[in-house]
Order: C-alpha cells, then structure tokens, then sequence
C-alpha cells in the first residue's frame, strides 16, 4: 500500500510561522548583544574616570602641563573667600597657611590678604617666585587711621598692639560682594579640606561661628601668666559697671576668634563692626579688659558682641593651645595628625625657637626666595 503526503496550505503556514520565530529570535539575540556592549562601554567609562577623578576632560596637552597647573584646571565650584593677615615679622607664617589650605582642597578658594605697606613688595616676591603664584589671592593696604581712638594710648600697650589682628573686624568691608567668609589667624596649618569647614552650619540670625573653649582638650590650655582663658572672667573685669550692665555670666564659656565663618550678611545687617568700634572706644576710656590677659585686646569686644549670639565650629576644625607650654604632652602626635586645622595661638611659634610639632609645619613652609625671612630652631643650627 502506497500512502501519499500531500503538502496543503496548513503545512506551509507551520513553516512560515517558524521562519517568523526564528527571525525574531535572531532579532532578540542582536539586540541583547547590543545591550551587553553598551553596558561594557559604559563600566569602563566609569572605571576610566574613577582612575582620573581629577579630568572631566583629558586634553592632548594636559601632560606637558606642570603638576600645579593640572591642580589649578580642577579647582571649581562656589568660590570660598578666606581673609587672613600678613605682617612683615610674620610673614612665613601666612606663607605657610595659605600652602597648607591651597593643597588639602580642591575648592575655588579666594585669599584676600591684609597687610602694611611695608610688606607688599616682599609678599608679592614670595607669592610670585614660588608655586604660590597660582593661587588665586588679592592683596589689600590696612589703614592703621581706623585704630585712631580706639585702642590705648597706655606706652606698655601700644607696643603689644598689632594693628593687623583688628582686620577681623572689618571682614564685609574687604569682601563687599561675599556672603559668607573664612578668617584665619596666620600661626595656623589646614589638614583638612576647607571647603568642610565653609559648609559650617550657621544658626539663622547669627553673624558668626567660633570654636568654644570649653568643647575639645585644647580647652583644658592654661597660659602662663595670663590665667584661664576659658571662660568670660578670664578676658573682661566684671567689677567695671559698664561689663556688669550686660548682665553676662563670667563662668561663660569664651571662644577663640583665630578662625572664624563669617556670615556676612547678617554681619553688615546687625552692625557688627560697629558694635566693636564701640566697645573698643569704651575701653580706653574706662579699662574694661582683664589686666593679666596680656595681648588680649582683640577677643574682649567679641566676647561682648557675641556674647550667646553664635554657632560653634567643629572641635577638631579648630585645635588650639599648640604654641603653649607643655603642648607636646597635651596632645598625641596621632591626635595631631588626625586634626583639621591645628593654631598655634601662644607664645611659642613654630617658626621661633621653641614650639611643639615644628615638623608638621615646616612640611607647609616654602622658603622665602628674598632671603629675608627664616624660621629660627633652638637646637638646629639655623639663623
């Protein structure tokens, strides 16, 4: 018996169909092939910018270019205002703490530098003839004319008085455009990225932020000679019927004005400035200041004005009493390290004779190409 198939519309649709399928299958597979390699490319473009996080863009060039102009290209953002002095006999320390700030941070950082007319020259020498000559800075003249009437008269007095550490009190007038600023003492070293300690939370309605006394083992500094200087008794005579007006309490925790963030706003709204001059005028006529705090002329008419009116800096944004007796055994050289901005507020510098972790300071120094300017070691044999 012969069986004969016969191949009928059915049977050709079957095959259609699976041709259909098969195409589709291939269609499917190229897509996800595609998906794969896109995907890869993409991994790798995240793996090649983890490895250079500093380029958003490779020039051809970029390589010829000279290691502190690569770090210039990278520097962006909000631009970050720091106000700091330079006085001549003082002058590697500001040189110090602008290397040290310009280097931990990637930040837009803008230095507007205060300073006499005797140090120009020898400022813009060392700025211009070193790697500092890309930072981004403008020098400003004091006018020691604003001090007229304001600060004793008193021959002891006047020769401790450095017109300079009054600058302060005149940030908004050095950074009319600014809102929010940074002042830095120059016997200081930035470890940390300055950009964390622009973002310092400041209350609403306050003009300022200090570091406490009272917040942090750099609290427990007692000067020689000038007795505790944690508390508001320490800095103002509560016998003096003007201090006893303002109702303060002398067991008030002070603050340390070497670093300060500065909202700018409030500062001009609140008339902070003159509130200063204010007191500055009242104390030469009437000597408010607590005799045995030597030198301290320039915390007292803060303490007043700020007196509860201001946030707190982060204790470790602010490690201070290095350049007091005994630092060395006050804090660890771990401590040390681990610290974001270290003040070596006290008698002993670090670039004097005698001071605790000269090391880590000499790292930031850059020598001044004038000559004129070197760091004296007790025990090291320089001059």
């Amino acid at each position: 018996m012969v069986f004969i198939i016969r191949t009928g519309p059915t049977d050709k649709a079957v095959t259609m169909t699976f041709r259909r399928v098969n195409l589709i299958i291939l269609v499917l597979l190229a897509v996800a092939f595609l998906i794969i390699v896109e995907r890869n490319l993409l991994n790798l473009s995240e793996f090649l910018y983890k490895e250079s996080p500093d380029a958003d863009i490779v020039l051809p060039f970029e390589s010829e270019l000279s290691p502190d102009l690569r770090v210039q290209m990278v520097r962006k953002g909000e631009e970050i205002p720091v106000l700091i002095t330079a006085s001549e006999d003082r002058l590697g320390a500001v040189i110090a703490a602008m290397n040290s700030v310009y280097h931990n941070s990637k930040a837009n950082v803008a230095f507007t530098i205060v300073t006499l007319n005797d140090t120009v020259d020898h400022l813009k020498a060392w700025l211009s003839k070193t790697k500092l000559k890309h930072v981004n800075y403008k020098i400003i003249i004091f006018e020691p004319g604003l001090l007229s009437g304001r600060i004793s008269k008193d021959a002891k007095t006047m020769e401790t008085v450095k017109p300079l550490t009054f600058a302060r009190f005149y940030i908004p007038a050095y950074l009319p455009e600014a809102e929010k600023a940074i002042y830095l003492d120059d016997d200081i070293v930035v470890q940390g990225d300055i950009q964390e300690l622009y973002e310092t939370k400041i209350r609403p309605g306050h003009a300022a932020a200090f570091s406490d006394d009272c917040d942090s083992a750099s609290a427990k500094g007692i000067v020689r000679g000038a007795g505790n200087q944690n508390n508001y008794i320490g800095f103002l005579d509560f016998k003096k019927e003007a201090i006893k007006k303002l109702g303060m309490r002398a067991n008030t925790c002070s603050f340390n004005p070497g670093v300060i963030i500065a909202n700018l706003t409030e500062w001009k709204n609140q008339n902070i400035t003159q509130q200063l001059q204010h007191w500055m005028e009242l104390n030469t006529q009437e000597d408010l200041y607590t005799k045995t705090l030597a030198e301290s002329v320039t915390t007292p008419p803060l303490l007043i004005v700020f007196y509860k009116r201001h946030s707190t800096i982060d204790p470790m944004w602010h490690v201070r009493h290095l350049g007091t007796s005994g630092a060395g055994n006050r804090y660890s050289p771990q401590f040390v390290k681990a610290a974001k901005l270290l003040h070596w507020n006290g008698h002993y510098k670090p670039w004097g004779r005698t001071s605790s972790f000269t090391d880590v300071w000499d790292k930031w120094f850059i020598s001044d190409p004038t000559g004129k300017f070197h760091p004296v070691r007790r025990h090291s044999g320089e001059k």
